[in-house]
Order: structure tokens, then sequence, then C-alpha cells
């Protein structure tokens, strides 16, 4: 078996700088809003995994059927021997994946790409371990800016599952596949996971459920900026709020000020003022059509190949080739 690597690209020192910026960026702006991206911290992810459990949250679940049934497909379409994966890293999501294309027979490397290094290094140990004929390269860096810097190939397939896509703004995602095809080469792929617009209820209740823990989830980016940014935030005192933008197709979680509030932010030097009833942006949750999924991937230098979804059509997993 061959040592796996692991290679930094991001580090805590860029990743406290970005922090710095974007909060900075972000509290100053009206309205206010946070990048998602902060959610994670040790207790951020613990709570996320813990959403992917609830019956409201279906898209974990619903990719993964789909993975179930057309990952020997994938293997077969591409003959990939290399599975770049941006995220995730041990899931069983993944390892769907990488069973298939071992069995088909072309697969010689899984790098997989994640800003926690400490995720990633649990990854790749664990695939190392599991796959011991693999080559095994993990690249700590932010998905989306990342993908320039990986090593040349023809036969690669690069994963983004999870309908993470839709955490971008539809700029953000335009450059985003952009730098993904300008990684690739004619004739790789790109497999993409894209939650679907659906009855708008049913998807607040998937971002607002019952039991509250998508609420915890969303405060605890207030926790994170206490402790990164040494801010006073009382997290108890802002409402999550989760709404459906139907013009823009999108979810749109918020943090809500529940009393006027004056917030400080020692390390940035930063007073930001709340009134009553004033939201925080968190997050926004992109929510597809297949028209969409197409033109926008046909513009970034894609042909969309293959579109796949579960028994309920709640979620596609869409096949792209590089022009």
């Amino acid at each position: 078996m061959s040592e796996p690597e692991l290679i930094v690209r991001f580090t805590a020192e860029d990743a406290a700088r970005e922090l710095r910026a974007d909060v900075r960026a972000g509290l100053t702006e009206d309205p206010k809003w946070l990048s998602p991206k902060w959610f994670y911290d040790a207790e951020g992810s613990e709570l996320f995994e813990r959403i992917t459990e609830l019956p409201e949250y279906y898209q974990t679940r619903a990719e993964q059927q789909i993975l179930q049934r057309t990952a020997m497909d994938i293997a077969e379409l591409t003959g990939a021997g290399t599975l770049v994966e941006l995220g995730s890293g041990s899931s069983e999501k993944t390892r769907l994946l990488l069973d298939a294309l071992r069995k088909h027979g072309t697969l010689r490397r899984f790098v997989p790409l994640d800003v926690s290094g400490s995720a990633l290094r649990a990854a790749v140990d664990a695939i190392a371990l599991d796959y011991p004929e693999l080559q095994v390269r993990g690249v700590v860096d932010d998905f989306t800016s990342g993908l320039a810097a990986l090593d040349a190939g023809t036969d690669r397939l690069v994963a983004f599952l999870g309908g993470t896509i839709g955490n971008l703004l539809p700029a953000e995602r335009a450059d985003f596949f952009a730098s993904i095809r300008a990684a690739l080469q004619p004739g790789e792929w790109l497999l993409l996971g894209t939650d679907l617009v659906k009855d708008p209820d049913r998807l607040v209740r998937a971002y607002d459920d019952a039991s509250g823990v998508t609420a915890e989830f969303n405060r605890n980016v207030l926790r994170v900026l206490n402790r990164e940014l040494r801010a006073d935030f009382a997290p108890e005192q802002f409402r999550h709020v989760a709404l459906w933008n139907a013009e823009q197709e999108w979810i749109e979680m918020r943090l809500r000020a529940e009393r006027p509030m004056r917030v400080e932010l020692a390390d940035l030097a930063l007073t930001a003022e709340f009134a009553e009833g004033e939201e925080i942006r968190t997050e926004i949750s992109a929510k597809f059509r297949r028209e969409r999924v197409r033109d926008e991937l046909a513009t970034a230098g894609f042909e969309l190949r293959h579109w796949w979804l579960d028994d309920a059509g709640d979620f596609a997993l869409s096949l792209a080739v590089a022009r």
C-alpha cells in the first residue's frame, strides 16, 4: 500500500484571514450576510450530520439512492482513472463511486479536496486503509479556487455531490463551473448533485425541521464568530428563519434579531448594530430545473450527457463532459 499524501494549499492562517474579510464585508453591508462556509466547525459538522438523518431532509437519501443505481453506469461511461471529489472524502456515497470504478478496472487514483485539513486527513487515512491499491492524494484548499492547481490528466471524473452547488450565488456558480472546465481536458467529466424545485412548503420544512436541529446549526455560526473573532453575539437572541424566494428559486436561511443589539467583534475592532427584527442572511440553497443545469454547464463549456432522478423526483445527479 502506498502512503497517502496530504497537500496543504489553504492553511489555518489563510482561513483566519478569509474569515475576517468575509465577516467584515458581510456585517457592514445592508442587508447583512455571512458566508455558509463558516458553519462547519466541529460542532457545526456534527449538527449537519444530524440534519441529514432528519425525516424532513430528503437530499442525502435521495442522492444515495441514485448513486446506488447508477454508480456502475458512471464507471462504464467515464472510464475514469482518477476520481476527484470536492468535499466529503470518506462518505458512503464516495465509496459507491470508488467501488464501481474499481470493479470497472480503471481507477488508479483518488483526489479528495476539502477546506478542512483535519476532516480531510481522517478521510484520506480511511480511504487509503480500505482501498490499498489506490494512490490517495488529499488537497486542503477551497473548492471554489483549488481546482486550477490540480495535477493535469486525461481521464478524470470530478464529483461535486450533496447539492452544495446551490449554496453559491449565480455569478459564483458561473465562476465555479468555469474553473472546473479550465482544470479539465476535453473528454473529462463532471458529476454534479442538484436539489430540484418542488413544493415550497416541503422545502421550507427541510430547512426548518420540527426538532430544531437546523435552527441550532444556523445559530452555530454566531458561536464560531464569538470564538474566532472574540465577538459577543448572544445566539439565543437570534431566531432561525427559512424562507422560499420564488423569484430566485432558492431557500434563504436567516438569523433574525429578537431585540435591538450592539455586537462587538474585538478582533475586527468592529461594532455591528441590529434593530429588532433585522436579519443576517446566512445561506442560500438554490433549487434547480434540468434546463438551468444544462444551460449553466453549457455556458462553462460542458455538455450534459446524463440526468438521473430518485424515485420521488426530488434530486438529480447529472453527468457532463468537457467539450
